[in-house]
């Protein structure tokens, strides 16, 4: 199979260095994950577009904005101005995803649905051949640090399917709980970008630890080719 992408998110990240930080893993990551919280869908407030900008300025590799807000078309184009390369959107948080998804491409980013465990994958559906990214959220959205939810699997599995089956171009990601002992099941499920949190940021060593993950994604992939 082709390269398993690894996107660490920045949530556990030590913010008072977050350039440094970033850089530090970047030799190993193919994408940075923002999480964007408002305060209002989820109880979490995280950052805004200056720290999109921040992070934009630090490293070459492509963000994917997450925006776990309400009302993610009206501020999308700050984010993207930011330096945000893909942004996602949940689609219980707008009356028409459509004209959000239209909005976010006609800014010149991608754009993906991001799939909450207790919503799944139904609002999603319709909308498969627009996407650049399906999402798979693995906790529930808030806050970092959280387990990874089993019972999402088999939705990894599905979203898959219904990609494959359609003759889609959405890749599948996977976000939430995901480490060293989880990161297995996630591919296997159908993951094809891996979002890794404090399993990159762990406040320990975030350079060995990021060498580690993609030292086991990329046996991941050699096994499955």
């Amino acid at each position: 199979m082709s390269r398993l992408q690894l996107s660490p998110s920045i949530l556990t990240a030590d913010f008072a260095r977050i350039g440094a930080e970033v850089r530090s893993v970047a030799p190993y990551v193919d994408w940075f994950h923002l999480d964007v919280m408002d305060g209002h869908y989820v109880d979490n407030i995280t950052f805004g577009t200056s720290t999109v900008e921040a992070v934009n300025e630090s490293v070459d590799q492509p963000l994917h904005v997450h925006l776990m807000i309400e009302d993610p078309g009206k501020y999308a184009e700050g984010f993207v101005k930011a330096g945000a390369d893909r942004v996602s959107f949940h689609p219980e948080t707008t009356a028409d995803p459509a004209e959000v998804i239209e909005r976010i491409r006609s800014l010149g980013a991608g754009v993906g649905l991001a799939v909450h465990p207790d919503v799944g994958l139904d609002p999603v559906a319709s909308y498969l051949g627009e996407l650049d990214v399906v999402l798979m959220m693995t906790v529930r959205p808030g806050f970092g640090g959280q387990a990874f939810l089993e019972e999402v699997v088999p939705e990894i599995k599905r979203a898959k399917e219904m990609v494959e089956s359609g003759g889609h171009r959405a890749e599948i990601e996977v976000d939430g709980g995901v480490n060293l002992t989880t990161v297995d099941r996630a591919v296997h499920a159908g993951g094809e970008i891996l979002v890794a949190g404090s399993a990159v940021f762990d406040g320990v060593d975030p350079v060995a630890a990021a060498a580690r993950m993609r030292e086991r994604l990329d046996e991941l992939a050699a096994g499955q080719s």
